[in-house]
């Protein structure tokens, strides 16, 4: 119990003390409002940098569930910024959904619709609509589920579909980033909406809602769920046909096997729950193969290739702490809470910059600094290392 309080009060420390104050003090765009598009990883500020959908929806979902734990009127204000700035410019009045990116005035600037980004919208207006009980929040969480259900949904195949074009046409290129693989159908984007969607179901019990996360649960272990690996494959066709060849993401293995008891516990079905609950260890465990000796999880590989990704992702370390974490809570088993510390302790020792607030990129495998990629950014967000403290001080409350 005193590891726990321990750990609990260190997390505290790091988000009240490091990270939120970074965003609070130095991302605020008070001239064109919302927040600015990047701080790179030698901490200038780009303020004519587009703003990305991911971004803007990680703030409000950050910040909205900070406020929910801890109650502090600034952070409600910042969450209350974010949501009316995304209803504001990111929701597509035309045609529905939101857009992948603005310019720094606020203007459309790519209008794709990727399903992942509405997905994180849903995310972050629903944990809104937990803390506040707003009803605004709700309905468009509520109205971007419908959009994800009609245009993203394959009645066909089964799973969700990566991207539309802003009319919710076909559209070629459906990667996420430049660095995935164009197919139709990814663990990623579905890990996305199973997260925003139990969310959801925590503010907003409906039948169709229940259903959809159902059918979710049933697609992770059935379709994304290596049986022989026990990893989660990454990229697929519409028929489920894995694509891009023998990819290993440690990261997202050990992340999705926390999401996915997450929304088995929230379902509150004791038949799902028992059907999930030895994937989730399966997968937890499977992750380990990632694992460093000093405690650090490498990023990824390719078995085909023997391409290594042996960097050290800042998101790639706060899932581990969570994920290990979840493995002690609900099974008891105190090596995953020696994995959960141990990981916390280099993120402590490498990671954290405690000179100009937050969490850089990434470590090189020689432990050298990443300043390459961003400080903040359309993929540097406050989600992954905010959510891991919140994660382990909601966890050990009361301990």
């Amino acid at each position: 119990m005193k590891q726990t309080n321990k750990l609990r009060l260190e997390m505290q420390d790091v988000l009240m003390g490091n990270i939120l104050p970074f965003w609070l003090e130095k991302t605020i765009d008070r001239e064109n409002g919302g927040f600015y598009g990047r701080i790179d990883g030698h901490g200038m500020l780009h303020k004519e940098a587009e703003k990305g959908a991911i971004l803007n929806a990680r703030i409000l979902w950050t910040f909205s569930a900070a406020y929910r734990v801890l109650r502090k009127p600034e952070y409600l204000e910042a969450a209350t910024r974010a949501k009316d700035y995304v209803i504001a410019h990111f929701y597509d009045k035309e045609f529905g959904g939101t857009y992948w990116s603005l310019d720094y005035l606020g203007q459309p600037k790519d209008t794709k619709k990727q399903f992942y980004a509405i997905g994180f919208m849903i995310y972050g207006l629903s944990e809104y609509a937990r803390a506040t009980g707003d009803k605004e929040a709700l309905d468009y969480a509520i109205r971007l589920f419908d959009t994800i259900e009609s245009h993203s949904f394959d009645r066909e195949n089964n799973g969700y579909i990566e991207a539309c074009t802003r009319e919710w046409g076909e559209i070629a290129d459906m990667r996420l980033s430049d660095f995935d693989a164009n197919y139709p159908k990814s663990q990623n984007t579905h890990l996305h909406i199973i997260e925003p969607y139990t969310n959801l179901f925590r503010v907003w019990k409906d039948e169709r809602l229940e259903r959809a996360l159902r059918n979710l649960i049933n697609i992770f272990t059935d379709h994304i769920l290596n049986p022989e690996t026990h990893h989660l494959d990454l990229f697929f066709e519409n028929d489920w046909t894995r694509g891009a060849g023998h990819l290993e993401s440690y990261g997202h293995d050990i992340e999705c096997s926390w999401l996915m008891h997450e929304a088995a516990l929230v379902l509150g079905d004791k038949d799902v729950l028992a059907k999930v609950e030895p994937v989730v260890q399966m997968v937890a465990k499977a992750s380990e193969k990632g694992l460093n000796a000093d405690g650090s999880m490498i990023h990824e590989a390719n078995l085909d290739t023997g391409h290594v990704d042996d960097d050290l992702h800042w998101w790639v370390q706060a899932e581990t702490v969570v994920g290990f974490f979840n493995i002690y809570q609900y099974f008891g088993d105190e090596t995953a809470l020696d994995k959960a510390e141990r990981c916390w302790q280099y993120i402590k020792d490498n990671l954290i910059d405690r000179e100009n607030g937050e969490w850089y990129w990434s470590r090189h495998a020689d432990g050298t600094l990443n300043t390459d990629d961003d400080k903040a950014g359309f993929w540097k967000c406050p989600y992954h290392n905010g959510r891991m403290c919140l994660e382990i001080i909601e966890r050990t409350e009361g301990e």
